[in-house]
């Protein structure tokens, strides 16, 4: 009997890694019956981990939090015995600003911390919080002050949320921080390693993504020098730039640490244990291109299965790397949705029913299954 491990990511704006796994499945049943198929849907540490974690047996928690410019937010986030996954992008992310309109300057990591509060005060003592999507640059200020700890001006009053006030601070007051959170450990899920200010820090290279013009942009890099300054942390730390600078605050009050993205998923699902006795293993997402070489989740599965001997076969909606390139990874077969229907509007709109197709003639192409038990 072949076992095959299906782990793809989501297809983005399209079908959720759940889907894509559950229509790969129901082609490849169809195929061949006789086919050991588990279903172990990862994500990248964006948007869709706290599903992974979900799909692997974690308790989903559901809490109201706020999004990044306030306006309520009803989202989860994942928890086993002590430990919590919480998720940037469920709470304050990019999607979730009131009618797309980005708020440069008053958009906030609140709500994130709200969630992490949540699992704290319920008795998590390890929290994973996944950094993709971010819509804010306020060095994770937010998430600070979510819980408890207060910015002030030099009047003593508490600053207005955002990025662009930090600018007025002239205190970080951490005497009401959550007793919870100065005992809990922190990991953060993320694949930038780009510090806090410069050229290639937080507000020059992803502010502008998040809606931020010239005048804003010189606003947000002076609040996050005040910010640095205030907060005495080494601005020029590896990855202190993530989400918005949101990592450099975790970094320097709660003493949290970076690791890749894909990797801290792998992890949480027990991925590598379903590994050790897969005959194939199956992934993808909705783009597989250069950009997948840097953290995406097939890139990281294909790792991972190919240090195991473990062949690979990606999935995708388009497939722009070249297969000699995917070879390097232990691809042996990649399939693209728009190799049966090149039209992007309907590949998008019938994705499971081409994935099922793809499910099927996965499970009928021998040619694939070389050296395969």
């Amino acid at each position: 009997m072949t076992r095959v491990l299906l782990s793809p990511d989501k297809f983005k704006g399209s079908v959720t890694a759940a889907e894509v796994a559950a229509a790969l499945a129901a082609g490849m049943t169809s195929g061949d019956p006789t086919w050991d198929i588990v279903s172990l849907p990862v994500a990248d540490g964006g948007d869709g981990t706290v599903d992974a974690a979900v799909a692997a047996g974690w308790d989903r928690v559901r809490v109201w939090t706020t999004g990044p410019t306030g306006s309520p937010v009803d989202t989860s986030y994942a928890r086993r015995g002590e430990v919590a996954v919480v998720e940037l992008a469920s709470s304050v992310g990019l999607g979730l600003l009131p009618s797309g309109v980005p708020d440069p300057l008053g958009a906030s990591t609140f709500g994130l911390g709200t969630v992490v509060a949540h699992a704290l005060t319920a008795g998590a003592r390890s929290v994973v919080i996944g950094l993709g999507g971010s819509a804010s640059t306020d060095g994770g200020a937010g998430l600070l002050r979510a819980l408890g700890a207060r910015i002030l001006d030099a009047e003593g009053h508490d600053l207005p949320e955002g990025g662009g006030s930090l600018r007025e601070a002239a205190e970080l007051d951490l005497a009401g921080v959550l007793p919870a959170a100065r005992a809990a450990t922190f990991q953060l899920a993320c694949d930038v390693d780009n510090p806090l200010l410069g050229p290639l820090g937080a507000t020059a290279v992803y502010a502008p993504q998040k809606g931020a013009d010239a005048e804003q942009l010189l606003v947000l890099e002076q609040s996050m020098m005040h910010w640095a300054s205030l907060v005495g942390y080494d601005s020029t730390a590896s990855g202190a730039g993530a989400a918005g600078g949101t990592a450099y605050g975790a970094m320097a009050v709660l003493g949290a640490t970076v690791r890749s993205g894909i990797d801290t998923v792998l992890e949480l699902v027990d991925f590598h244990t379903q590994l050790q006795t897969a005959d194939l293993v199956v992934t993808g997402e909705g783009s597989l291109d250069e950009q997948s070489l840097h953290g995406k989740a097939p890139i990281g599965v294909a790792t991972a299965a190919h240090r195991c001997g473990v062949p690979v076969v990606t999935v995708s909606g388009r497939i722009v790397l070249s297969r000699d390139r995917l070879a390097e990874y232990g691809v042996v077969e990649s399939y693209a949705l728009s190799d049966l229907e090149p039209d992007l509007g309907t590949s998008i709109r019938f994705a499971s029913t081409l994935l099922r197709r793809i499910g099927r003639t996965i499970a009928t192409s021998t040619h694939i299954f070389e050296g395969v038990s």
